[in-house]
Formats: C-alpha cells, structure tokens, sequence
C-alpha cells in the first residue's frame, strides 16, 4: 500500500483514540495529481456538514491542498484546497456526530494511501495535546534515541 501524504502533525498535536477510513471522492485531474504525490494535509481536517433536507451529514476533508496536475491544461476554476467529501458509512457517521460533541475532540486526517485502485484517508478522533504532554513526548524520543545509540557503540 503506498501512502501518498502523512500528517506528521496529528499524532505531535492530538492523541488519537478511534481511527476511521474513507473514501475520498475526487475528479479526474485531482487523482492524477495525488497518486503523482502532490497533496499536503497541513492544515486540513475533517468536518461534519448537513444539508438542508437532508437527515444525516456528510463528511468532508476540508483545507487538504492538491495543486493542479501539471499535464491536465488550464483550469481557472480550478481550487486546490475546496472541501471534498467523504465517503463513510452512515454507522460510522452516526459514531462521529456523537464523538464531536464531547468537548475538546476533534477529526484529524492522519495519512492519505492507496488500497487496491482506491485512495483513502485515514482519520481519527483527537484530543487536542496540551505543550506539557508535547515536552514529554520530545523528552521520550531523545531518552530513546540515545538508549539506541549508545546500543550501537556497544
């Protein structure tokens, strides 16, 4: 399975408990340009939208940006961070309605890959992480690198 983008950011800032997969719908240009790897989660996350008339919301990755493909023309319409839905399970949906009205959780893109012909998204339900916790996490990493290293001399 290769994994076209990862958010480095989401495990840093948020403490994922639930992960979900989803299918990301696209256009034909936008599909080209990802499997080219050419997608940034940065700054994307996954909102809950509903539309009027409609009894459950949908679910869109919003702020992802996917430039253009080079080799598909010009475009001036075109806009690399639109929202684009997701397409997940309604009992999953109905899982993450509840889960975002707690306080605090939030629904983070954590890796966009390939499975079979289809491209996913990877998210999860995170608690954002407070600069203590992020200390400790770094404080961990260095003790363990050093463990590693004086392992290797010996």
């Amino acid at each position: 399975m290769p994994t076209y983008a990862i958010n480095k950011r989401a495990n840093f800032d948020y403490q994922i408990s639930d992960k979900y997969e989803a299918g990301i719908v696209f256009a034909g240009y936008e599909v080209k340009s990802v499997k080219t790897g050419h997608i940034s989660l940065k700054e994307a996350f996954v909102t809950l939208k509903r539309k009027a008339g409609h009894g459950l919301p949908d679910a869109y990755l919003t702020n992802c940006h996917i430039p253009l493909y080079k080799h598909a023309g010009k475009m001036p319409d075109y806009e690399p961070a639109r929202s684009r839905k997701l397409l997940i399970k309604k009992i999953e949906i109905r899982q993450l309605i509840g889960k975002t009205k707690e306080k605090g959780l939030t629904l983070v893109p954590i890796r966009v890959y390939n499975k079979g012909s289809l491209i996913k998204l990877e998210f999860g339900v995170g608690k954002g992480k407070k600069k203590i916790d992020k200390r400790e996490n770094i404080k961990k990493r260095e003790t363990e690198r050093r463990i590693q290293k004086l392992q290797k001399q010996y």
